[in-house]
């Protein structure tokens, strides 16, 4: 790991940052210049004064993302600040040209205040097609998703949905290797923060209308004090409304104890949290998909060896890895492409069915791709363009 660090920070020192602009236009004689600048330029600027819809068509508006974060919750750093989120941003934007073809730039916000950040976005929103909200910390990154969503362009937190439209389909494909069906599943969550929610959400099919998915009836998310129940005392809102979709039963007790007969462990908590022992509780050849970083909740051959079937983590040097550029870039070309106001339910499900497919065969070794496979972005973009077309 420190070898990467290493060779990290030397590429960094070289390149002076990851990305750069490119000029669609090169500026050879005076004419050229009349054209892209004054008085030239004018004549869009009327266009768009007078139809504000124009500005995708002529500007670069139509293929623009901002990555927006304020530096408060990221990678496994956790509250580094602005400055030192800034490489991290400036490679998420190189993945979305990379994988996609989107300009993507970096935006680190000097302030970790809700209302600060979303004032701050409405701000800039007119130059961008879509705003990628980036490492910003639970249960922040809730409310600010949540009152950008009137901007009329996709506002989408990567943290939360990302990761659940990833682990969504690795989970399809896990029961196609199984031969299971999702619905009968009973899935146990450990992590309550952005990517635990939006886990729960998805896989229980809130705001999702789409005959595509079998909601899972059986959910049960765990913070570090146990099952989130009715019982509980102290609750935050964000967890009192995870009991609106999860927890049916009544489980209480440590993660350990409800993992009892479970047919599904996903991880999005600390690393070494499980031992043998609590695999071996579980139903017979369990999922687990373990996706703590560095380190996974339980090492996959220790979990393989306690009973599982399939083994996921976050990590590239294990099979099955759970990872975020699997899904963002076709999920913002879909949306760009089909001019989508947002990026709702049905498009999630189209993405992560369209993940899944990219499959061919998939096997417990494989129930993903591999993440540089270039192949991925367009499936999904065609998915969620044609998922968006047909939304309300």
């Amino acid at each position: 790991m420190s070898d990467f660090y290493e060779r990290s920070t030397i590429v960094h020192e070289h390149l002076r940052g990851k990305i750069g602009i490119v000029n669609k236009m090169p500026i050879e004689s005076q004419d050229d210049l009349s054209i892209t600048y004054t008085p030239g330029v004018a004549g869009p600027c009327l266009k768009i004064a007078e139809n504000g819809a124009l500005a995708r068509e002529l500007t670069i508006k139509r293929n623009s993302v901002a990555v927006v974060s304020d530096g408060s919750a990221v990678l496994g750093l956790g509250n580094i600040g602005p400055l030192a989120a800034l490489p991290v941003m400036e490679g998420k934007a190189l993945l979305f040209k990379e994988f996609a073809n989107i300009d993507a730039w970096p935006i680190c916000l000097d302030t970790q205040d809700a209302d600060e950040i979303v004032e701050t976005v409405r701000r800039i929103a007119p130059v961008f097609g879509g705003i990628n909200l980036e490492d910003i910390s639970a249960p922040r990154c809730f409310e600010v998703e949540d009152r950008l969503q009137d901007l009329g362009i996709p506002v989408f937190h990567d943290d939360q949905h990302g990761t659940a439209i990833v682990l969504l389909a690795g989970l399809i494909n896990a029961c196609r290797v199984l031969r299971r069906e999702s619905s009968k599943l009973r899935v146990v969550i450990s992590g309550a923060g952005a990517a635990g929610t939006a886990i729960a959400q998805l896989l229980r099919g809130v705001n999702v209308t789409d005959d595509a998915w079998a909601p899972v009836e059986d959910i049960v998310v765990c913070d570090s004090q146990g099952a989130i129940h009715d019982g509980r005392e102290g609750l935050s809102p964000e967890k009192q409304s995870l009991l609106a979709y999860t927890n049916e039963h009544g489980h209480t007790g440590s993660v350990h104890e409800v993992l009892q007969d479970a047919d599904v462990f996903i991880g999005v908590s600390k690393g070494g949290l499980l031992d043998g022992g609590d695999i071996a509780r579980m139903a017979k050849e369990p999922i687990i998909l373990a996706m703590a970083n560095p380190e996974p909740e339980i090492m996959p051959d220790l979990a393989l060896a306690a009973g599982a079937a399939i083994v996921g983590t976050g990590r590239s040097d294990f099979p099955n890895q759970v990872n975020n550029v699997l899904a963002f870039p076709g999920i913002f070309r879909g949306a760009l492409d089909a001019g989508a106001g947002a990026i709702n339910g049905a498009m999630k499900i189209a993405a992560a069915h369209a993940l899944a497919d990219a499959v061919a065969a998939p096997e417990r070794k494989r129930i993903l791709p591999q993440p540089l496979d270039r192949s991925v972005a367009p499936l999904i973009a065609e998915a969620v363009r044609q998922a968006a077309t047909k939304s309300p």
